[in-house]
């Protein structure tokens, strides 16, 4: 599934219930703009094959 195909109007709604944080329409409507601009930001980046062996991100411990 690309992010053109996922359904953020269904995902802030099940947010919505979850988080019992309720929205308005224009609230809803501009936060599915924002959720679409980040995904597609994030998509080269998820694209980015990572080699077998290497870590997403290191563990450091003190």
């Amino acid at each position: 599934m690309n992010e053109s195909d996922f359904r953020w109007d269904d995902y802030i709604h099940l947010m919505e219930q979850l988080l019992a944080v309720p929205l308005d329409d224009p609230r809803r409507a501009e936060l599915a703009i924002q959720l679409e601009r980040i995904a597609a930001i994030a998509g080269p980046l998820m694209a980015f094959a990572l080699p077998p062996r290497q870590e997403g991100a290191g563990v450091y411990q003190l």
